[in-house]
């Protein structure tokens, strides 16, 4: 008599756990589902991960901070040549994974996994920083890096290719950008090697490309707020001339005007001094205007997925709640503007034109020591950005 045939369990129909069954067609070792819109894509690899932690020129003594650990097949690398591993991981699954690839030996100890979002969380310290990062947080993550103190001796991070691409480019590069700038400036940064999409599972639609980051020492004297506000409005358009960036831009000259208001208010200097020194004539409102052929430029201009520079006129309405104006109101507020605004734009118009002579640049074409030049130039006239 034949025996009866029993029913399958954990049926396709009843997979409510994400710990539920996987097809035979996928990796035997899968045990759940991974979380894509959240970048869970994990190194497999584990000549590409002992790669990594070698590129990091990891110490017995060192602290090792990962981002994204994953199931941890990066972090028990890490384990082998540091002295201990504090793992932020958002997903508890993960979380729980990585505990037990250390669970009952000499190396649990010596890891400590943190569950939460590692760019709201308080930082503990750390030496070196390792991230197989997830891609929708590449850019908070390196400009909190970046500004992070202590600083960490180094930094090896997993980029989404283009995104690696942006940070070591030159201006002479197409995908030259504020985030080329703030990158470079804080930090020594470096290419290490390309990873290819089947190192990773599931595999990502993108190439992906390890960068090593090295915080500059001692860091350089400049604040990083009013550095980063510089960039944040003259790359907003990077094709357009820096005297249309400024006095081309209402919401710029507002902001500046009203910086500039409070930085009288802070220095005890009289907003009546000078005020009526720099007249202005109706036609220079025409000369702000950008010319036509800067169009096409800024169509050229490349929009990645990965930290998308924000209009400043969207950055303002954050900032105090107001709504942008229309273009035929912006000129002629611009032509009414009070003896404050008018002296703001004579100070920003010395500085572009005659102090550093970067009126007719575009922020594409300049480097680091204009942009510095610029900022000093802003600053001893009294305008801030931050």
């Amino acid at each position: 008599m034949p025996k009866e045939s029993k029913g399958k369990r954990n049926s396709a129909g009843h997979q409510s756990s994400p710990y539920a069954a996987v097809p035979k067609s996928h990796a035997a070792n899968a045990i759940f589902r991974m979380k894509t819109d959240i970048g869970q894509h994990v190194l497999k690899n584990p000549g590409v991960a002992q790669a990594i932690v070698d590129k990091a020129g990891l110490k017995q003594s060192d602290i090792v901070l990962e981002v994204g650990p994953g199931t941890g097949n990066l972090t028990v690398k890490i384990l082998e040549k540091a002295k201990k591993v504090i793992a932020v991981e958002l997903d508890p699954r993960m979380a729980a994974e990585v505990t037990k690839r250390v669970q009952g030996k000499p190396e649990a100890q010596r890891l400590e996994v943190l569950i939460g979002d590692v760019c709201k969380m308080e930082w503990p310290y750390f030496d070196v920083c390792i991230s197989n990062t997830p891609y929708q947080i590449s850019s908070p993550l390196t400009t909190r890096l970046l500004s992070h103190q202590p600083a960490p001796r180094t930094c090896v991070l997993t980029y989404q290719q283009e995104f690696a691409q942006r940070l070591t480019a030159s201006s002479a590069s197409s995908l030259y950008s504020r985030l080329s700038l703030n990158t470079q400036m804080f930090a020594h940064v470096a290419h290490v090697m390309k990873i290819g999409k089947a190192n990773f599972k599931p595999p990502p639609a993108v190439e992906s490309s390890v960068v090593r980051l090295v915080p500059k020492r001692p860091r350089p004297q400049l604040d990083f707020d009013e550095w980063d506000g510089l960039l944040r409005i003259v790359f907003v358009r990077k094709n357009k001339t820096l005297r249309s960036s400024f006095l081309g831009t209402t919401t710029v000259m507002d902001l500046l005007e009203a910086n500039y208001k409070t930085w009288c208010t802070q220095n005890n200097v009289s907003l009546e001094d000078g005020a009526g020194e720099e007249k202005e004539e109706v036609n220079m409102a025409i000369d702000d205007v950008q010319p036509e052929n800067e169009q096409s430029l800024e169509d050229e201009e490349w929009k990645g997925i990965n930290d998308v520079d924000m209009e400043m006129d969207e950055m303002l309405r954050e900032k105090d709640g107001t709504k942008s104006k229309p273009a035929a109101a912006s000129l002629g507020k611009r032509k009414r503007g009070g003896k404050v605004a008018q002296l703001v734009r004579g100070k920003v118009r010395r500085v572009l034109e005659d102090k550093t002579g970067l009126a007719d640049r575009r922020a594409r074409q300049c480097d680091e020591g204009d942009f510095l030049r610029l900022l000093l130039a802003m600053n001893q006239e009294g305008i801030h950005f931050s």
